[in-house]
């Protein structure tokens, strides 16, 4: 599981932080057993769901390892994001299982 801190708090902070998250999951995947489970996470605002799966899908690759995606992960119903602030939607994560 990877729950890391806040790597990017606003979308200014996006490129540093996706390098620091493709770092630790390109490690973690090479970790990871076959048939094993990764449960990764982000809570940056500046990082959106589809480019952190992005991230995640490029770290595999980096770490040339196949896996498939699961499931995404998002805050729970008690945890509202407003329309006037998108940037609320920061909890994201994926399930990823690793392929043999």
């Amino acid at each position: 599981m990877l729950d890391p801190p806040k790597f990017a708090p606003s979308a200014a902070h996006a490129e540093r932080a996706s390098r620091a998250y493709k770092d630790i999951n390109r490690l973690a995947l090479k970790l990871l057993a076959p048939g094993g489970l990764l449960l990764t996470f982000s809570c940056s605002g500046g990082i959106g769901a589809e480019l952190f799966h992005k991230i995640v899908a490029g770290a595999g690759i980096d770490a040339q390892v196949d896996g498939y995606l699961l499931q995404r992960l998002e805050a729970a119903p008690d945890h509202p994001t407003t329309l006037a602030f998108p940037e609320g939607e920061y909890l994201k994560g994926l399930v990823v299982a690793r392929m043999g």
